[in-house]
This record gives structure tokens, C-alpha cells and sequence, in this order.
């Protein structure tokens, strides 16, 4: 008896959802695992390009704040050529060019690396978010605070020490909200991906509304996702600000009674 009504609400459902709902959700429901695993691939992809470029961005951020006397233009010109050109562009060049090159093909990073989509992406996701990652952590170096060196100065601190301690974590501190943007820049940039054949949280919203032969059912879908995601990452943010630039929140409320009790 229970089964016979729990089978006849699921066809009611499903004859609401095809006939009466502006979206199909029965239909995404049944399909809901391709875009659990495209949102993995989106997030492994993205993560990792993140984690990697980050890394790759500190060296090079000392190196242009400080102006080294043979790496300021290199890095110079590989952040304008990152930032200047679309991401779009850079996994074609990556995916599809390197293709068209006797030398590459026949390389040994060709079949275990440049042949594979997902190996092309990384690299192309990693040197972008790299070169602007880069350029807004060379800005927070620049401006650190002039009595933040001369109190590190003053401890002794050798120019190593100086950069480990007070130079690098001040400069991630200012840098973190311009970071967010980046990270939700780089999970929108994503959609690349489904261009290269890779099904991630819009190749699966893709698939779904060619095989079906649906307008936007596939495409609102992945937009949910996209937009749970861009939610998560936007409170992480705001709980890590709210966790280091504390200090700053306290040192304005202190300003501001300081002023009231003037005025």
C-alpha cells in the first residue's frame, strides 16, 4: 500500500514538472550526479590552479615590489601578457596549439601532460590566476606601512626575517579582500572548461540540455550551483577577514568614540 502511494506522488510530481513547472526538475533531480560530479571537477580544477599559482605568486610579487634588476621585466611582461588576454584564449593556445607542433608531440610531456585536457586547464588556470595574483600582492607589499619596517628595523631583524614576519603577513592581511574576488573570478572562469571537453558544472547543465532537447533547464541548474558555491566562498572570506583584519575593526570603533567625546 505504501509503495503504490509513493509510486502514484512521484508520477504526480513528475506529470507537474513536464507539464505544469517552467523547470523540468523531476528530470534535473534524475540527473543530478553529473553535475555533483562536474561541481568535484570544478572545484579540484579550480582549487588547485589556486593553491599553485599562490604559490608561484609570492616569489615573483617580492621580486616586482622590490624592482630585482633581472626579474622585474620578465615577470613584468608575463603578468601583462596573463592579465591582458583572455582565459578563454590562453586554454586554447595551451589545448589546441600546442597540438599543431611537430617538437611538442613528440616531447615526453606530450602523453602523459599537454595531450590530457585536464592537465592543459591547470596549467592555463595556474599562470593566470598567478599573474594577477602577482600584481595585487606586489601592491599590498608596496604598501606596507612605513612604521612596520622601522619598528622591524629597529628589532634587528635581518631583511629575511623582516620579509617572513612582518612584510608578508601584513601584505596577505590587505591583500585578502581583492583575494575573494580572484577565487570567485577564477570559479566563474571555470566554464572554460566545458569548451575543452571536460564536463564540469556547465558542461553537465550542456549535456543535459542536449540530450533532451531543453532551452535552459541544463543552464539554471548549473547557475544554482555556481551560486551556492560564490555563497560558501564569500562567508569564508568575510569569517577569515573578520579573523585578521580584527584589529583594524577595533582600532575604528576606538577612532570613533575618541570623536565622539570631542565633538
Amino acid at each position: 500500500m505504501q509503495e503504490s502511494t509513493d509510486r502514484t506522488f512521484w508520477e504526480y510530481l513528475a506529470y507537474i514538472s513536464e507539464n505544469h513547472s517552467p523547470l523540468d526538475f523531476v528530470l534535473v533531480w534524475d540527473h543530478i550526479d553529473r553535475f555533483l560530479w562536474g561541481t568535484l571537477l570544478t572545484l579540484e580544477i579550480t582549487c588547485l590552479a589556486l593553491l599553485i599559482g599562490g604559490l608561484l605568486s609570492v616569489p615573483m610579487a617580492i621580486a616586482r615590489a622590490y624592482r630585482h634588476r633581472w626579474l622585474n621585466f620578465p615577470i613584468w611582461c608575463f603578468t601583462y601578457f596573463f592579465r591582458g588576454t583572455p582565459l578563454l584564449v590562453q586554454t586554447y593556445l595551451l589545448y589546441y596549439g600546442l597540438a599543431q607542433f611537430d617538437a611538442v608531440r613528440e616531447s615526453f610531456l606530450w602523453e602523459p601532460v599537454l595531450s590530457s585536457a585536464w592537465w592543459c586547464a591547470l596549467i592555463a588556470f595556474t599562470l593566470n590566476t598567478a599573474g594577477y595574483t602577482t600584481e595585487f600582492l606586489r601592491g599590498s607589499i608596496v604598501t606596507t606601512p612605513s612604521g612596520e619596517i622601522e619598528a622591524a628595523r629597529a628589532c634587528g631583524m635581518s631583511p629575511l626575517t623582516m620579509m617572513r614576519r612582518i612584510v608578508l603577513p601584513s601584505a596577505f592581511r590587505r591583500a585578502l579582500p581583492a583575494y575573494s574576488n580572484e577565487v570567485i573570478f577564477m570559479l566563474h572562469s571555470s566554464v572554460v572548461l566545458s569548451t575543452i571537453t571536460l564536463q564540469d558544472i556547465l558542461g553537465a547543465g550542456r549535456w543535459l540540455n542536449g540530450r533532451y532537447y531543453l532551452a535552459y533547464e541544463g543552464f539554471i541548474t548549473a547557475m544554482l550551483f555556481y551560486m551556492v558555491l560564490v555563497f560558501i566562498i564569500s562567508r569564508g572570506f568575510k569569517l577569515w577577514e573578520k579573523h585578521w583584519l580584527g584589529h583594524l575593526r577595533q582600532r575604528e570603533t576606538d577612532d570613533a568614540s575618541v570623536t565622539a567625546k570631542a565633538n
